[in-house]
């Protein structure tokens, strides 16, 4: 299953775990008011270390359509990052107060990943995790 799995790249996924994630995405579309507070009690930190307009509103849209919300920044300069807080640094501390995070930087190695947007799951340890339904 897709639970405890890295999504960096779309191959990152089998062609079976990529059904699953889209069987899901069609129930939720033909019937959304089924899954109104799938995430209720669900914490997502949007980190957006770069201008995004689609990218950002369809992660935070989601979120919050499955009930759930959202803290981060849009602009790093609002953030500890203007003081010099790295990567690392910030990811450990949005790992004390998110369930689940999308972050989005230009720099390549940041975290670890060229130019990316990467969905992870947060625990005490930062993992890289996508679940088709978090389990607390």
């Amino acid at each position: 299953m897709i639970k405890g799995k890295h999504l960096i790249e779309p191959t990152d996924l089998t062609l079976d775990e990529l059904e699953v994630l889209f069987d899901l995405a069609l129930k939720i579309e033909a019937n959304p008011k089924n899954y109104l507070s799938e995430l209720n009690g669900y914490l997502l930190a949007s980190l957006f270390y770069e201008p995004s307009t689609r990218t950002r509103f369809s992660f935070e849209a989601a979120m919050l359509r499955l009930g759930g919300q959202v803290i981060g920044f849009s602009e790093p300069n609002s953030s500890s990052v203007s003081k010099g807080e790295s990567v690392a640094d910030t990811i450990r501390t949005v790992a004390c107060y998110a369930d689940i995070a999308v972050m989005r930087h230009p720099k390549e190695g940041a975290p670890n990943l060229p130019q990316s947007v990467l969905l992870f799951r947060l625990s005490t340890l930062v993992t890289v995790d996508i679940n088709t339904r978090p389990k607390r």
